[in-house]
């Protein structure tokens, strides 16, 4: 049984916009409008748009198979990518363009052909729920996806919706694995579904924020200042976090905002025009106090400052580092 477009669409998750065409269905975490705004400010971060971080299909079924043809291409500076499989909550395979590969300690780097690619799944018997997770680091469009003739299929939906605005780090980079990231982890906490609007090297953009959704989000996640500190001087990163904040509260008055400022980063004792990186946190917190929906996050000490722990082994975590920065995470948002 060939899943229909409308099959497709009712159990996506994290899309703003599924369509199809001659080269497969395609999954669309921007609306048209944010897209046009990363059409003018960057050809490297229009590009990112295109990446499928966050997207997932979420379902019940009793069938035993399922089949899975995809094409990718570019969705950030990474080339290896992932699709993970999860029956009942635990993962029993993936589809990967890695998985022949002895990989690297440091593997952010490492190239990994794009194209076409497929691959069956064993499901096992009786009713199951079933994920699949797109990846975060490519454009990702599924040519086909096949289930058992006979067999049945239901959405399953989250309670809530997250948005999560951020940089490389909320995009993905360097997880092998796209459920490792910890939006995709902080999202299933929350129950709630993962609407992901990172870009890999960005910074406070606050024509961004200025878009609205066509929902009201539960919950929304902000994570810059690494790019910021590397980039800007420290009043055009405080005018541009006070204008995404006071955007992100005009649009969304009544919604949970959490404010993570930046994990530690190997550089950080370089010189940069911005001064300290400490004062990354100390601006986010002095800039939103005046907003009552935001809580401040204190990201530093989220990754040890092991370089074992980052892909690169000095700024994006591999998955065990994602790991450990999902736990902090999840310890102060159950507290706050």
């Amino acid at each position: 049984m060939n899943l229909t477009l409308e099959q497709i669409k009712n159990i996506t998750l994290g899309a703003v916009r599924v369509k199809h065409n001659e080269n497969g269905y395609n999954f669309y975490r921007f609306t048209e409008e944010q897209q046009a705004l990363y059409k003018n400010r960057s050809n490297d971060f229009y590009h990112k748009t295109f990446s499928t971080s966050g997207v997932q299909l979420r379902f019940l079924t009793d069938s035993k198979t399922l089949f899975l043809s995809t094409a990718v291409e570019r969705g950030s500076s990474r080339t290896y990518f992932s699709f993970d499989v999860f029956v009942n909550g635990n993962r029993t395979d993936s589809l990967s363009n890695f998985d022949e590969t002895t990989l690297h300690k440091f593997y952010a780097h490492d190239p990994f052909p794009f194209g076409e690619f497929s691959k069956e799944f064993k499901l096992g018997d009786g009713e199951k729920e079933v994920k699949i997770y797109f990846p975060w680091s490519v454009s990702a469009v599924i040519k086909e996806i096949k289930l058992d003739d006979e067999s049945f299929i239901k959405p399953i939906k989250p309670t809530k919706k997250m948005l999560c605005f951020g940089d490389s780090i909320t995009q993905g980079y360097d997880t092998l694995y796209p459920s490792s990231k910890y939006t995709t982890r902080l999202a299933a906490l929350l129950d709630a579904e993962e609407y992901n609007k990172a870009i890999g090297g960005e910074i406070y953009f606050p024509d961004l924020s200025n878009t609205k959704e066509n929902f009201e989000p539960d919950y929304i996640s902000v994570s810059y200042g690494s790019n910021d500190w590397n980039r800007c001087s420290k009043e055009e990163f405080t005018d541009n976090c006070k204008n995404f904040f006071g955007n992100l509260v005009a649009n969304y008055p009544n919604t949970k905002i959490f404010a993570l400022t930046p994990i530690w980063r190997k550089d950080m004792n370089e010189f940069r025009q911005f001064g300290d990186f400490a004062d990354t946190h100390k601006t986010i917190e002095a800039v939103t106090r005046e907003f009552k929906n935001i809580t401040v996050i204190k990201g530093f000490s989220f990754v040890p400052q092991d370089e074992n722990l980052f892909a690169d082994a000095r700024l994006h975590p591999n998955d065990k580092g994602f790991e450990l920065f999902f736990e902090s995470l999840a310890n102060k948002i159950l507290n706050s």
